[in-house]
This record gives structure tokens, C-alpha cells and sequence, in this order.
């Protein structure tokens, strides 16, 4: 296993705290394509810019920035509303899950550590997601970026996370891919291991705990740092 940094802390490990696009599926050209459809009936040829940084935005955001860049018509939260109806009907049927997935989720539960879901997706999205990759009540507790006022990178959707589980933020870990969701996490004071996905590889991560290339070295860095005990 290779990483950035290898510095673990000793606090013990409760909980680990799943981002959903990026860490659970490659999403993003499921995505793309709701948001190029979209635009496309409004007669708007999409390109996306990727310094925009959508990524680990909640849909609110990314059409707020997205009606002023285009100066659509249609407010924020009907652009976002027909978005996320049009992300729905992708995601039916059988999903490819990212490597590691479901076996590191289920790992960690048998080990006794409780898994939660903090994703700025809507909830439709969300509920479509985790049926399509037979994930469906495996997290304690979902949060999505609609149950928070302000989106990653605020920390928000983290605190919420942390008062329904009711824990220590130090007693957590977060799984991201993006910097956004970095920030978020750090500014609500929870490590943060970073497993950038394709779209998102050349982002800043020098903030987190460490960084892994895909999620089955979650598992071993775990265990390394005495977090988890696989035998």
C-alpha cells in the first residue's frame, strides 16, 4: 500500500462515515449525462468545466452556479428538481460498485465499527443509488446534503452526521474523493482518509489523514494503525 502520508492517530475508531459519489460508485457520467440532457432541452450545448469544482457540491449549488453562468430562466431548485428526477432514471438496474465494494463495508461491520452515509446527493439519488448497488440498509444512518443548510465544503452535513450517531468526531473517520468533502470533514474535526476517484485524482489532498488509490487499502491501513483488527 502507497500513501501520501502514513500518520495515524490512536484515538479509538467508532464509526467510518461513507461519501457515496466517487468512494461507493463512479457516478459522475451518470451524472454528466442528467445535466447535458437537461441543458440540452433548454437548448444550452454542456461542457463541463472541471474548474468549477463541482464535485461533493450538492445539486442546489451546481444549478445556482450553473443558472447564472447560462442565465437560465428557471430558478435553482426547479433546474435541481429535474435534474435529480432525470439522475433517478439512470440509475435503475444493477450498478458497477467501486473496487472494494460492498467487501470493505462489510469487513468493517463484522469488526464492530458502524458505518454511516454522508452524501450531498438528494435523497432520491441516494435511495436509488445504494438499491442499484445492493447496499440498501447497511448504514445506520444516511445523511444527505438536503438535511443540511450549507453544503460540502461547510461542515455541516459531518456535524449532522456526528449528532445522529452521537459520538466524538475524534472517534470517527471519513471516506472522501473529493477536496470538497476534505474540507468538510476537517472543519468538523473528523479524520478524513481521501480515495480520489478518476475525476477527481488531481485535487489537493494534503489535508487528509492519508490517501489510498482505491478502497481495499482502507482495511490494511486500518489495521496498521491498530484502528481495526481484521483477525
Amino acid at each position: 500500500m502507497k500513501s501520501e502520508q502514513v500518520t495515524c492517530r490512536t484515538s479509538a475508531l467508532e464509526a467510518v462515515i461513507f461519501d457515496m459519489d466517487g468512494v461507493l460508485i463512479d457516478s459522475e457520467p451518470i451524472h454528466f449525462e442528467a445535466t447535458r440532457a437537461l441543458l440540452a432541452d433548454l437548448g444550452i450545448d454542456y461542457v463541463p468545466d472541471l474548474d468549477e469544482n463541482f464535485f461533493g457540491c450538492t445539486d442546489h449549488d451546481v444549478f445556482h452556479a450553473l443558472r447564472a453562468r447560462y442565465g437560465l430562466a428557471a430558478d435553482e431548485s426547479e433546474l435541481a428538481a429535474a435534474w435529480v428526477a432525470r439522475s433517478v432514471g439512470l440509475l435503475k438496474g444493477p450498478l458497477v460498485p467501486m473496487r472494494g465494494v460492498p467487501d470493505v463495508l462489510l469487513a468493517l461491520r463484522r469488526s464492530g465499527i458502524r458505518l454511516a452515509l454522508a452524501s450531498s446527493s438528494a435523497p432520491a439519488i441516494i435511495a436509488a443509488t445504494l438499491n442499484g448497488l445492493e447496499l440498501s440498509g447497511l448504514f445506520e444512518i444516511t445523511v444527505s446534503g438536503h438535511d443540511v443548510e450549507r453544503g460540502k465544503p461547510a461542515p455541516d452535513i459531518f456535524l449532522e452526521a456526528v449528532r445522529r450517531l452521537r459520538v466524538r468526531p475524534d472517534s470517527l473517520l471519513v471516506v472522501e474523493d473529493s477536496f470538497n468533502g476534505l474540507a468538510a470533514a476537517v472543519g468538523a474535526g473528523i479524520r478524513c482518509v481521501a480515495v480520489p476517484c478518476a475525476s477527481t485524482a488531481r485535487q489537493d489532498f494534503t489535508r487528509a489523514t492519508v490517501r489510498l488509490r482505491d478502497l481495499t487499502e482502507l482495511l490494511p491501513w486500518l489495521d496498521a494503525c491498530g484502528l481495526v483488527r481484521l483477525s
